[in-house]
C-alpha cells in the first residue's frame, strides 16, 4: 500500500476549509485537492476494518475516497471536525458498496436452470418470464429488470404470499396454477387465495416503486 501524506494540523485544516468555502474558484479547487489528499490516511485506516470481506484493499480505499470527497463537499465547519464527519461518510460509502455486492450475489440468475419442459428440454427463469410471466409484469407495472423483482420477493412478502405467487404464475415450475387449485393445495378458499395474491402484488409493486425512487 502506498504511503499517504500526514494529516493537516487543526490550523491548516481550518485555513483550507475557509478557502474552499469562501475563496475564488481556483482557490476552492486547490483547497479541495489538499483536503482530500491529506485525509487519505484516514480512508486507509477505515478501510482496514473491512479487510476480512474478501475485497481488494485498493478497491476499498477507492470506494472510501468517494466518501471522503463527499465529506469535503458537504462539510459544515460549524458542526464539528472534518475528520469526524469524514469518518461517517467513508464508512457509509463502504457499507453501501458491500451491501450492493451482497445484493448482487443474492440475485437469481435469469439463465439458471429451474427444470425441464414436457419434452425434457431444460428451461430457465428467462424462458418463464418471456413466456408465461408477461401478465404478472403488466399487473405490477414491472416493465424491466426482473432480477429486482426476485430479490424484492424475499424482502417484502411473507412465505405464504411468495408461495401463492410462485404457484399462480409458475415462477419455479413454468406451469401456472388456478386460484382454485392453489386453494385446494393449501386448504384455503379460492377467494382467500385471490385476496392474498392481490395484496402480494400490491406490496411488490409498492416496493419496486420505492426502490426506483431511491435509485
Amino acid at each position: 500500500m502506498k504511503t499517504f501524506k500526514k494529516p493537516l494540523s487543526s490550523e491548516e485544516e481550518a485555513c483550507y476549509i475557509r478557502m474552499l468555502q469562501e475563496g475564488s474558484s481556483e482557490e476552492a479547487v486547490s483547497a479541495k485537492e489538499i483536503l482530500i489528499e491529506r485525509n487519505l490516511r484516514l480512508v486507509a485506516h477505515i478501510a482496514k476494518k473491512y479487510q476480512n470481506v474478501e475485497e481488494d484493499m485498493e478497491d476499498l480505499i477507492s470506494i472510501g475516497t468517494i466518501g471522503l470527497i463527499k465529506a469535503v463537499d458537504t462539510f459544515d465547519a460549524g458542526k464539528g471536525k472534518l475528520a469526524t464527519y469524514a469518518c461517517r461518510c467513508i464508512d457509509n460509502e463502504l457499507l453501501m458498496m458491500l451491501r450492493a455486492r451482497k445484493k448482487i450475489a443474492r440475485e437469481v440468475s435469469l439463465y439458471e436452470p429451474i427444470g425441464t419442459d414436457k419434452e425434457g428440454n431444460e428451461i430457465n427463469l428467462l424462458d418463464v418470464i418471456e413466456g408465461q410471466q408477461l401478465d404478472v409484469v403488466d399487473r405490477i407495472s414491472l416493465y424491466e429488470n426482473m432480477k429486482k423483482m426476485f430479490y424484492l420477493l424475499d424482502e417484502c412478502l411473507s412465505d405464504r404470499e411468495k408461495e401463492i405467487l410462485f404457484l399462480r404464475y409458475g415462477i419455479t415450475t413454468g406451469v401456472e396454477a388456478t386460484q382454485s387449485d392453489i386453494g385446494k393445495r393449501l386448504g384455503i378458499s379460492r377467494s382467500y387465495v385471490s385476496r392474498i395474491e392481490k395484496k402480494a402484488l400490491q406490496k411488490l409493486r409498492a416496493k419496486m416503486e420505492e426502490n426506483e425512487i431511491k435509485n
